[in-house]
C-alpha cells in the first residue's frame, strides 16, 4: 500500500477542536482521521478509515480463528421481535424509532440479540446443529442524551457482536471460554493495555458477565482492583461485605433529641460530640454512625414512576449510576421538592426509617446498604424539623424492605474476595462478554430436539467488542504531547517518509526509497509535498503517529537518511544504499 500526501485527502489542524474533551477526540480530529458530522456522529477520513479497518481485520481474524462464522444483519429492524422481548419499551428514549410510509414501526438496531435468536430458530432444530457461534460487525444506533468524547460515546458506532448457541450450560461455558481467549488475543494484537473485571449484565440478563476495560484517565467506567489479590470489578458489580449482626442488649432505647442548626452530617456529628447528654461513653460519634436516608424517583420504561428511599451510612453518598444498575431497566433521579411535599410523612432533611417501608405510613419502599445489619446503632432523622433520633437500632427499631448496592465505592474499601484493600481506577469499556443463558431463547421460543428426542431451550452467550471505540481507546493509550503513536498492527502505514528541502535529489531519493519499500510489502506514507516547510512536515509526521519515520534531507549529502522510532524518539542514521533493507527490517520487528 502506498499513500502520497501530495494527493491524499487530508488536512491536519494546528488548533484543538472547541468541543474536544479527551485526547483521542482532540488528536483524531486534528490529525485528519475523523470529522464531526453531528453530535455523536463522525465521518471516517482516509487515514482514519485505514486504522478502523485494521482494527476490524484483527477482530475478524481472531473471531474466525475461534470457530465463529460471520453473518450480517441490516441496521433497520422491525419492531415485533423487540416488542416480544420487551426491549422496545425497556430501551426507552435511547432507541431510534421510525415508521415507514405505511405507518409500520421500525428501529435502528442498538443490538441484535433478537435477530440472531430468530435466525437460528428459523434454520436449526436439532442438537446435532450445535454448538454454533456466529457474529457480525455492524453499525449500531443509540440516542445518547449527552454524546461526548468523540468516538467514545457516540450515537452511531460500530460493534462486533457474536452469539453462541448450545444445548446445555456445559456447552455455554465452553463457548464462553473460547470467546474469552479470542478477546485476549484480539486486545493483545491491538496493543491495548486492559483489565478484565466482573460486571453487571444489565439489559442482557444472564449469569456470568465480564468487561474488558482499557485503563485511561478519561474512561467513563469506574472499577476497583484489589491491591493484594486478583479481584477486579466494575463499581456497579462490587458487592459490599456485610458485617456480622451485632448484639444490642446494652444499647439504650431510641430517644429523640432537639438538634437545631444541623443542616449537614458534619454539623450533626459535631453537635452530638459537643453535648454531654448526647455523647457516646465508648468513643466519639462519626459520620459513619449516622444513617442518611436519600429519597429518589424511580422511573420505569413505560413512564410510570415512584419514590424509593435508600438508607446508607452518612459518610457515603448514593452513587446514582450504581443504584440504577441494580434497578435496571428503570432510571433514577433525585426526588423533587414537589414529590417530597406530596408525601406528608417525608420531612426533608430529617427523614428517618421509622416512617419508611412498603407497609409504613409513607408507603415508600426502603432499601438499605448491606452495612446496615441487625444490631447496628444509628443517629438519623426523627421525621420532625430540627430533631434527630439517637440509638436507633436496626432489627430492633426498624426493618428495611431489603438491601441494595447503592453507596459510593471508595479507595481503601475492603475487598469482598480476600479482605484486602481496594483501589479505584478508570477505564474505557472495549469488550463485554455475557453468559446469557435462556432469556432470549425462552421468550422467542428457540428450542431444539436433544439426543433423546425431547425439546430443550437453547442456552446462549453474547459477546461484544466496540470496534470504533477501540480506535479511540488505542489513541487514548498511544499518544504523547506531539500527537498519536499508533501500534504497528493498526497504524495507517508502517513507515512515514518525509522528504525535506527543495533539491530534486531529495525527492528523487525519497521516491526511490518509497518504491523499494512498497515492493518489499511495506505500507508507505510519503510526504512528497513540494513547497511545504520541513517544520510543518515534521509536525504532521509526529501528529499522524505512523510508528516508523524516515527523514530524507540534510544528511543526504553524507549518504545517509535518518530512521526514527515515533514512540521512543530513538534516531539512527542509515546508509542510503542499505535504507530499504534496514527500514523494512525495522518495520517487521
Amino acid at each position: 500500500m502506498l499513500l502520497r500526501m501530495s494527493t491524499l485527502f487530508l488536512r491536519t489542524l494546528r488548533e484543538d477542536p472547541a468541543d474536544a474533551e479527551v485526547p483521542s477526540h482532540r488528536l483524531l480530529v486534528r490529525a485528519g482521521y475523523v470529522r464531526r458530522v453531528a453530535p455523536g456522529i463522525f465521518a471516517w477520513l482516509p487515514l482514519g478509515y485505514l486504522v478502523f479497518r485494521n482494527v476490524e481485520r484483527v477482530i475478524r481474524e481472531e473471531m474466525d480463528a475461534s470457530g465463529a462464522q460471520e453473518v450480517h444483519f441490516p441496521a433497520l429492524l422491525p419492531r415485533e421481535p423487540y416488542e416480544i422481548s420487551g426491549r422496545w419499551t425497556e430501551y426507552g428514549e435511547g432507541l431510534f424509532r421510525l415508521q415507514d410510509r405505511r405507518g409500520n414501526d421500525y428501529l435502528l438496531g442498538p443490538t441484535h440479540e433478537e435477530m440472531f435468536t430468530l435466525l437460528v430458530k428459523d434454520l436449526y432444530s436439532s442438537y446435532k446443529d450445535l454448538p454454533l457461534s456466529i457474529y457480525q460487525i455492524q453499525t449500531k444506533y443509540r440516542d445518547e442524551a449527552r454524546p461526548r468524547a468523540g468516538l467514545l460515546r457516540g450515537r452511531e458506532f460500530v460493534m462486533k457482536d457474536s452469539y453462541s448457541f448450545d444445548v446445555d450450560d456445559a456447552g455455554l461455558q465452553a463457548s464462553y471460554d473460547r470467546h474469552r481467549v479470542a478477546y485476549l488475543r484480539t486486545f493483545d494484537r491491538l496493543g491495548l493495555r486492559y483489565v478484565i473485571v466482573a460486571a453487571m449484565s444489565g439489559s442482557m440478563g444472564g449469569s456470568a458477565s465480564e468487561e474488558f476495560l482499557a485503563p485511561a484517565e478519561n474512561g467513563e467506567d469506574t472499577y476497583v482492583r484489589c491491591t493484594t489479590g486478583d479481584y477486579a470489578a466494575n463499581v456497579e458489580a462490587v458487592r459490599t461485605p456485610a458485617p456480622e449482626p451485632l448484639p444490642y442488649d446494652d444499647v439504650p432505647a431510641a430517644h429523640v433529641e432537639d438538634t437545631p442548626s444541623t443542616p449537614t452530617i458534619e454539623t450533626l456529628v459535631n453537635l452530638s460530640n459537643a453535648r454531654e447528654d448526647l455523647r457516646r461513653p465508648d468513643r466519639d460519634w462519626t459520620a459513619a454512625d449516622t444513617l442518611k436516608n436519600v429519597v429518589v424517583t424511580v422511573r420505569q420504561p413505560d413512564g410510570s414512576s415512584g419514590l424509593l428511599a435508600v438508607g446508607l451510612p452518612g459518610d457515603r453518598d448514593v452513587d446514582m449510576k450504581r443504584l440504577e444498575a441494580q434497578l435496571y431497566p428503570a432510571t433514577v433521579e433525585p426526588a423533587t421538592e414537589e414529590e417530597l411535599r406530596a408525601n406528608p410523612a417525608l420531612v426533608k432533611g430529617y427523614i428517618g426509617p421509622q416512617l419508611l417501608g412498603e407497609t409504613s405510613v409513607s408507603k415508600v419502599p426502603f432499601l438499605v446498604d448491606p452495612r446496615v445489619v441487625t444490631g447496628t446503632r444509628w443517629i438519623t432523622g426523627a421525621n420532625e424539623p430540627g430533631r434527630h433520633v439517637y440509638d436507633l437500632v436496626a432489627g430492633r427499631d426498624f426493618e428495611p424492605d431489603g438491601t441494595v448496592e447503592a453507596a459510593e465505592v471508595r479507595d481503601g474499601d475492603v475487598c469482598p474476595k480476600c479482605g484486602g484493600t481496594l483501589e479505584i481506577a478508570r477505564g474505557i469499556e472495549i469488550g463485554h462478554i455475557f453468559q446469557l443463558g435462556r432469556k432470549f431463547a425462552e421468550v422467542l421460543d428457540l428450542k431444539v430436539l436433544d439426543e433423546h428426542g425431547k425439546q430443550v431451550v437453547v442456552t446462549m452467550g453474547s459477546y461484544g467488542i466496540g470496534v470504533s471505540r477501540a480506535v479511540a481507546a488505542i489513541a487514548e493509550q498511544s499518544h504523547d504531547e506531539l500527537g498519536l503513536c499508533w501500534p504497528r498492527e493498526v497504524a495507517p502505514a508502517d513507515v512515514h517518509i518525509v522528504a525535506t528541502g527543495k533539491d530534486d535529489v531529495v525527492f528523487d531519493t525519497a521516491e526511490e526509497l518509497t518504491r523499494g519499500l512498497d515492493a518489499a510489502g511495506i505500507r508507505v506514507l510519503v510526504d512528497d509535498r513540494r513547497g511545504v516547510s520541513p517544520g510543518v512536515k515534521f509536525k504532521d509526521a509526529e501528529l499522524l503517529g505512523v510508528p516508523t519515520i524516515v527523514v530524507v534531507g540534510k544528511r543526504l549529502a553524507d549518504g545517509v537518511v535518518e530512521l526514527r522510532d515515533r514512540r521512543t524518539g530513538e534516531r539512527v542514521d542509515v546508509p542510503v544504499g542499505d535504507a530499504v533493507r534496514q527500514v523494512a527490517a525495522a518495520c517487521r520487528d
